[in-house]
């Protein structure tokens, strides 16, 4: 799995980061997200694929 994010559309609602912990944060200073894992390892996956379903702005894509 690899992750990437478009930052410019993120709408900070931290959903991300609030399923999937180990693979997003959110900018202290807007909110939006940050990725700090764009290859997690498999035990991550799921939480992944169910954060970028939540995503309001759908920013979050998988590969």
């Amino acid at each position: 799995m690899k992750i990437e994010i478009d930052t410019d559309l993120c709408c900070g609602a931290g959903m991300c980061a609030l399923v999937a912990p180990g693979v997003f944060d959110q900018n202290d200073e807007d909110g939006t997200v940050i990725l700090l894992d764009p290859a997690p390892a498999a035990e991550q996956h799921a939480a992944v694929r169910e954060a970028a379903g939540r995503c309001p702005t759908a920013v979050i894509r998988i590969t």
